[in-house]
């Protein structure tokens, strides 16, 4: 069974505080980045395009149907809209995306490096494995085809050349999973600094993977 929809009000909200945080934390800069909630069958509401995440207010954010027809708002909504629309349509579990570019998570990106070893064991049962998206130009359909193959099966993506975009069942748990992509791509650069290679065992992953269910992670 999915989860339940968000209301309105609870939406716009989450929207506005999570965008406050990422751009705080620095996992976005200038008016980069984007952010939505999926409110119904067919009605989410995303961030405008051209807008701080850390100054956004509620009558900027916009409410659109799943094929892009605006509902409500007098804005125009992000140019990455595409993406999260096409989440959506992929995996009807998720009810929130967050786009950002956090520094170490897109350093990987723009290598066209996977977030792949075992490193960290929040992220190994948070995340799993983090492949990269091949590049396509912003705000076109490419963008919405290139992260496509990848919503079902995984919980993270990498955007080469560009940045990172997380989902999940709430937008709690898309933020959350941004910030340990963040974390696990600085743990792992540091690793690779001291020139540490070394991976979890087998078995401690499978453990730590055994977890997801207690955590509420599909």
């Amino acid at each position: 069974m999915n989860p339940p929809y968000p209301s309105d009000a609870q939406a716009k909200a989450e929207i506005l505080d999570a965008g406050r945080k990422i751009y705080q934390r620095g996992l976005v800069a200038a008016n980069d980045g984007n952010l939505s909630v999926r409110v119904g069958d067919n009605a989410l509401w995303v961030t405008p395009t051209g807008v701080s995440k850390g100054a956004m207010t509620e009558d900027m954010l916009v409410k659109l149907s799943l094929d892009g027809t605006v509902l409500e708002g007098t804005r125009k909504p992000s140019s990455e809209t595409k993406m999260h629309l096409r989440i959506y349509q992929e995996n009807p579990a998720v009810r929130a995306v967050v786009h950002a570019h956090p520094p170490a998570a897109t350093a990987f990106a723009a290598a066209g490096l996977p977030l792949d070893r075992p490193v960290l064991q929040e992220a190994v049962v948070q995340l799993g494995t983090v492949p990269v998206a091949p590049f396509a130009l912003p705000g076109s359909q490419a963008v919405a085809d290139s992260v496509a193959p990848y919503c079902q099966a995984y919980r993270a993506l990498l955007l080469e050349y560009h940045g990172a975009v997380t989902w999940g069942t709430s937008m709690e748990q898309a933020h959350y999973r941004l910030e340990c992509l963040e974390q696990l791509a600085t743990v792992t650069l540091h690793l690779r600094t001291l020139g540490i290679h070394r991976t979890m065992p087998e078995s401690l992953v499978k453990a730590l993977e055994g977890l997801r269910p207690a955590w509420g992670i599909q």
